[in-house]
């Protein structure tokens, strides 16, 4: 459920009944301060000055049309017109009843859209660094929250598989192949790239095969054709080991690469062509944006098109937002990328809607972030300067997850330990992404991530944990607990009832606006507020059998609630740590 919609939707009705146009917004939020209830409504201040009315005066005429004797033990209007809600202990009770028997914890989503999430998007024969990371991740918490929301997403995984660069590379795995008499494997492929640049450089031979190699690629040579894909092969094998490592759902299946969007190319040119979109200049054919201005204020080129004839990657973005909305049938297209390319999709989209291909209805959505930068405020780079490679980043969290796991854990077998090493290494590194708002860069620190303490992965993992020993303790059957009527008597527990109820909002906002770390702070919040009823309100040694259950009822669902939302996140808990 989500308090603050149903509230929103309420309250706005009474608006509208009071005088209100039917564009009003409640303006429902949670509020910062108890003495000001658990919800405020601000929007009464602008509605009223609109109508001419006395804001006090029309929160009043609100409040008499508003229908929440269900919901509120009382209203209040403060100040110049805000109004404040204090919820029913009862209702409250109630709905966390409801949550407990749902496996979805009472969070439901009546407005289910297909959603495409293009996201990670490595290059083919080059291994993925740590300028991967935030894509992968945080697609991929986009993408597991909008599944559990009820969605019908599709992953695209927008693989750069295509280019003149392939000509070098099939040229040079022949020459490998034919030199090893085998079919070569490509473990290092960083190495494999650098060598197969020195050829095409220094070998003038070599550089004339590779080009031939291009056009013959490009006009479906079945030779060239099996070569490139066994180099497209290879390199999503040891992507996907990446992906298994991080918990990200990403698969074969998902690979939608440059290549996919190559047919469409010319067409689309030609059509931008006869529509009058694309003009020739200087042999290229170009797009000319009003809307965007260069430094002499006149509209802004873009090429659709080079005069030798090949195509730019804003074409492929266009065809890609076609493809999605005219094949995949998508009302949606996110799209995980740097915050360096903003300026590109918003022209390569604005030349797609311009053309007609995607309807206004159909929303594309740029969810950039910023870059991961070392304790120098430089980008993220090895000693030596070099960049550094996502495996290598994951080896060093296992390491140091490791001495971290020996430092503190003497109870656990070695399964359990190699397992929590596991979750604590890669789920910190994760964490410590997904918490910080992707619109902005962030410091990468080991020592701040790999903390139990504040809003980290090992914090969040170990409050599981010890909700999960609680219930170990107890010996009491979950289905007790779960069947057991919950009662609010302290004001603790009400705390901790209205942060459990205020799940789906998180939820609900990471999988509109694409920002995870809204999830990670309520988490962080929700584990604080635990802490905080755990301590005052006596559970396993409480006496009355109807009080323990109650609170335990709290606690399995705040337990449930942090094993979900941390799984939206991909971060793993295990039992005892």
């Amino acid at each position: 459920m989500n308090i603050q919609s149903i509230l929103s939707e309420k309250i706005k009705q009474a608006m509208i009944a009071a005088g209100a146009d039917a564009q009003c917004e409640a303006l429902v939020r949670q509020s910062g301060k108890v003495q000001f209830g658990d919800y405020q409504a601000n929007g009464i201040m602008p509605a009223a000055k609109k109508l001419g009315l006395n804001p006090r005066e029309f929160a009043q005429s609100v409040l008499d049309k508003a229908e929440l004797q269900d919901i509120a033990e009382k209203t209040e209007i403060a100040g110049p017109g805000f109004i404040n809600i204090f919820l029913k202990d009862a209702w409250l009770a109630d709905n966390i009843n409801r949550a407990v028997q749902d496996p979805k914890l009472g969070v439901h989503n009546p407005e289910k859209q297909t959603v495409v999430v293009d996201y990670s998007s490595p290059n083919v024969a080059k291994e993925m660094h740590v300028g991967h990371l935030r894509s992968t991740i945080i697609g991929d918490a986009v993408v597991r929250t909008l599944e559990f929301l009820g969605n019908n997403v599709i992953r695209a995984n927008h693989v750069g598989d295509w280019g003149t660069q392939f000509g070098m590379l099939i040229a040079y795995l022949e020459k490998m192949e034919n030199e090893h008499a085998t079919e070569m494997e490509l473990s290092d492929l960083e190495a494999f790239y650098r060598a197969a640049k020195k050829h095409y450089d220094e070998d003038p031979v070599f550089a004339e095969k590779a080009r031939n190699y291009v056009v013959k690629l490009q006009s479906g040579d079945e030779y060239c054709r099996t070569m490139w894909q066994k180099l497209v092969k290879i390199t999503m094998q040891q992507n996907q080991h990446n992906y298994d490592r991080l918990n990200v759902t990403l698969t074969d299946k998902d690979v939608m690469g440059e290549s996919l969007y190559n047919p469409m190319l010319p067409g689309i040119v030609e059509d931008l062509k006869k529509q009058g979109l694309a003009v020739e200049d200087d042999g290229a054919l170009v797009v000319y944006l009003d809307e965007f201005k260069n430094k002499d204020g006149d509209p802004m080129g873009v090429i659709v098109q080079k005069k030798d004839g090949g195509f730019l990657y804003t074409t492929t973005d266009i065809a890609a937002a076609k493809y999605r909305y005219e094949t995949l049938k998508a009302n949606r297209a996110l799209v995980f990328s740097d915050t360096r390319q903003s300026q590109h999709m918003q022209q390569a989209w604005l030349i797609t809607r311009k053309a007609g291909y995607v309807p206004d209805s159909f929303q594309l959505e740029h969810k950039n972030f910023g870059m991961m930068l070392g304790k120098d405020g430089k980008p993220f780079k090895t000693r030596s300067g070099d960049t550094v490679k996502l495996a290598d980043l994951l080896d060093e969290a296992i390491e140091r997850a490791g001495v971290l796991i020996s430092q503190k854990s003497t109870a656990l077998s070695e399964q359990e330990k190699a397992d929590v090493i596991e979750a604590v290494g890669i789920g910190s590194v994760k964490y410590a992404d997904l918490s910080k708002n992707r619109t902005t860069d962030y410091v990468f620190d080991w020592d701040n991530m790999l903390s139990f303490e504040g809003n980290t992965a090992p914090y969040m993992q170990y409050a599981y944990t010890r909700i999960r020993s609680i219930f170990n303790r107890s010996q009491i059957a979950l289905s007790e607990v779960e069947q057991a009527q919950l009662s609010i008597t302290d004001e603790k527990e009400r705390a901790l009832a209205i942060k459990l109820l205020q799940f789906e909002e998180a939820v609900q906002v990471v999988g509109k606006e694409g920002t995870p770390h809204v999830l990670c702070a309520y988490l962080y919040e929700l584990a604080g507020v635990f802490s905080s009823f755990y301590e005052h309100c006596p559970i396993l040694n409480n006496d009355d059998q109807q009080v323990k259950l109650s609170r335990l009822k709290l606690a399995l669902l705040t337990e449930r609630t942090l094993k979900q939302g941390l799984d939206l996140l991909g971060i793993k808990t295990v039992e005892k740590m």
